[in-house]
């Protein structure tokens, strides 16, 4: 039996990127999958390729987070796991930061999981069910470079609701925690390196050489660490933000 066997999945911002790695090893671990994304084509196509069912949805709205839960629960009856895989990587520094950009940082990375949360343990509290989720947060909670200021706050901020909201319900069951993931290969982070840095065809390669493990993150073994802290394989542990990174934070040469 897989991991995930007779368990319904919600994966918000699973089109593309580690979101849609985490629906490929959802529905490979036996879970009936359910995955949002914005672009209708890129999620149709996934879905014929896996067998999940997409929702087209804006995450920035804060009703069409909720709403993503009770998608899922049309579909399949209930949601038993949530992973928040949504993710907007746009440049902004302190200085530079636009009040719209600001907010759209907020909206995607911070707002989006608050409220799909909110829906997803009203709907397991509803049923006396146990549950988990698992955000995806980002190593730039600690803190981050100068030009992902509102990006670094709002993903500091999900570490904290991730921690609140594990501590608020872990008497009901329900399991939370968060994974800061560090610099991964992504289509996503091909464009953004193409756009924002100037990046060529061997940026990859460059990035590659440059970590300690040789490699940047891969969205498989990121979908692979998920799927275990969603499954009951994981035990007890909640309310961990774990950094799923090369980077060792707070050692120094």
């Amino acid at each position: 039996m897989g991991l995930l066997e007779d368990r319904v999945v919600l994966v918000n911002g699973g089109s593309q990127g580690v979101g849609a790695g985490i629906v490929r090893a959802a529905v490979r671990e036996g879970a009936s999958v359910v995955f949002t994304g914005r672009r209708a084509e890129v999620g149709e196509q996934l879905a014929a390729d896996t067998g999940a069912h997409f929702v087209r949805a804006d995450l920035s709205d804060p009703a069409q987070a909720r709403d993503s839960v009770v998608h899922a629960t049309d579909v399949y009856g209930r949601v038993d796991c949530l992973v928040n895989a949504a993710g907007l990587t746009s440049r902004g520094s302190l200085l530079d930061t636009t009040p719209e950009l600001f907010d759209q940082h907020m909206a995607i990375n911070l707002r989006a999981p608050f409220f799909a949360m909110q829906a997803a343990v009203a709907d397991m509290t509803a049923r006396k069910a146990p549950g988990t989720i698992v955000n995806i947060i980002s190593n730039c909670a600690h803190g981050g470079p100068p030009h992902l200021a509102a990006y670094s706050a709002a993903k500091a901020g999900l570490a904290g609701l991730t921690r609140n909201a594990a501590h608020a319900h872990r008497w009901d069951r329900i399991r939370i925690n968060g994974l800061n993931i560090g610099w991964t290969d992504t289509e996503g982070e091909d464009a953004t390196q193409r756009a924002f840095h100037g990046a060529g065809d061997d940026w990859r390669e460059k990035a590659a050489a440059a970590q300690p493990m040789g490699k940047l993150g891969q969205v498989d073994e990121i979908a692979d660490f998920v799927v275990l802290l969603l499954s009951d394989r994981s035990g007890v542990v909640t309310g961990s933000v774990i950094d799923w990174d090369q980077i060792v934070f707070g050692g120094q040469d």
